[in-house]
């Protein structure tokens, strides 16, 4: 092959996409459609509760355009991280939808579907054996870390959806994947240089997002040579250019120059980016460099408790000039108030939004204060009833709180909620980010085929 064509529909999966971008992008007989359903961006709760952070309907929406359209042009579509985040119940949650859409419209194909969710007993093997390292900033795990693990999932490199494409599978459905490889694999397949086609993948994954004005709900089509590749956004609303391209390049990377992952890593000090049309960029010289060893990155998450919020707007000057004391003498009415009965195992924080709400994660940062501020106040504990009671109390003593120059004393909070409070539920973290060595890099990705014909 001189040239291998890639659609990218949207930046994930249930996030939509024009149906003009996309009939655009079938009009250039792409040989792969190709699209990430998942991410850590939302946090660890969707991989320690097991659901989606992505709609069913509006993943529905976006498969049942995409699996017709590549089965009557008779090339795959290959999904990655299905369910948001790659473990057992989200595949599943993904599978139900194929399998709902396959059976409306009478479909036939066969469909791959790639386990990435490990046993805790594996990892503690492989612990024992030191073959996991931590990534930083995290630090070594031990057995009972695993053991208090919720979910762990490992991201899958190119070579799960290899095995699954010379199998002669239409529609893939993978767990936990490297994004890069959702759209790399077919080109590596197909004898293509691995790293032009990861550095494209990477691109590609989240779909118009490279282009200006970016969109993550929005089309992306990628073509693939020999030596290079290039980059064309589907609607005529946006424009790839050499800056969107070569910054989206630098997009999620501590190194602007080496983007690692499964395997090996892309070198990007020989890349080039080259405008060759008003709306499409060329891109070479980006390079492979395997490691000794191949690796896979872990995640995993554990359950810390469980949350209440409450959201609440203040205006008075005088309260907001004296934000900060008024905060800390909350936090200590409520500590001495439940050190009486014990209870002192519990987490209260109060994120001033206008304040420091964002930039307060920054030491250093400038914090200047607006004319107005949202208050969120958080409880975290062992159950959602202390829960619930910790933030309660804690909303209640800063609503009446005195201070110097308080005017009013009808309360300091406005509620633009009622109930004021919300259960959030349960509270996970992330405690396993490490590494961990695997001789093959397909062995702990089990498949399972289905064959549908005429939707069953």
């Amino acid at each position: 092959m001189e040239e291998l064509r890639i659609l990218s529909p949207t930046a994930i999966l249930g996030y939509g996409f024009p149906m003009a971008s996309f009939e655009e992008g079938m009009k250039r007989n792409p040989h792969v459609i190709a699209v990430d359903a998942g991410s850590t961006d939302p946090g660890p709760y969707y991989l320690g509760a097991g659901k989606s952070f992505t709609d069913y309907n509006s993943v529905k929406r976006d498969l049942e355009i995409m699996i017709p359209a590549a089965i009557e042009a008779g090339i795959p579509v290959i999904i990655g991280t299905g369910g948001g985040c790659g473990g057992r119940p989200h595949v599943a949650f993904n599978l139900d939808i194929i399998k709902q859409i396959a059976s409306e419209k009478k479909l036939t194909f066969k469909l791959a579907v790639i386990q990435s969710e490990l046993d805790k007993e594996l990892i503690k093997e492989k612990l024992a054996n030191g073959d996991i390292e931590p990534l930083f900033p995290a630090k070594q795990i031990t057995a009972e870390d695993v053991d208090n693990t919720v979910r762990i999932v490992a991201q899958m490199g190119e070579e799960p959806f290899i095995d699954a494409l010379n199998q002669g599978a239409n529609v893939i459905l993978a767990g936990r994947s490297y994004d890069p490889s959702v759209f790399a694999a077919l080109a590596i397949k197909e004898g293509f240089d691995r790293g032009l086609a990861i550095h494209l993948g990477k691109i590609l994954e989240c779909a118009s997002i490279a282009a200006t004005p970016g969109s993550g709900s929005d089309c992306m089509f990628g073509y693939l040579h020999k030596d290079d590749f290039v980059l064309e956004p589907l609607s005529p609303l946006r424009k790839c250019t050499t800056l969107s391209v070569a910054a989206h390049t630098l997009y999620e990377k501590t190194n602007p120059y080496m983007l690692p992952g499964p395997g090996g890593a892309i070198d990007l000090y020989g890349t080039t980016f080259t405008q060759l049309t008003d709306n499409t960029v060329k891109v070479a010289g980006s390079k492979f460099v395997p490691t000794d060893d191949y690796f896979v990155k872990l995640e995993g998450v554990r359950k810390v408790g469980y949350r209440t919020i409450s959201v609440a707007g203040v205006k008075d000057p005088v309260m907001i000039e004296k934000i900060d004391q008024i905060v800390d003498s909350v936090k200590a009415r409520v500590k001495d108030n439940f050190e009486a009965y014990g209870i002192t195992d519990f987490f209260l924080d109060f994120k001033i939004y206008g304040k420091n709400g964002v930039m307060g994660l920054f030491p250093g940062a400038d914090n200047r204060t607006a004319h107005e501020l949202c208050i969120v106040i958080e409880a975290v504990a062992d159950t959602q009833e202390r829960a619930d009671t910790i933030c309660g109390f804690a909303r209640s003593t800063m609503l009446h709180f005195g201070y110097e120059g308080r005017i009013s004393t009808a309360g300091n909070l406005a509620f633009p909620f009622s109930p004021s409070d919300c259960k959030v539920g349960e509270v996970y973290e992330f405690n396993i980010y490490h590494l961990m060595k695997v001789d093959n890099p397909s062995e702990y990705f089990p498949v399972e085929y289905i064959q549908f014909t005429n939707g069953k």
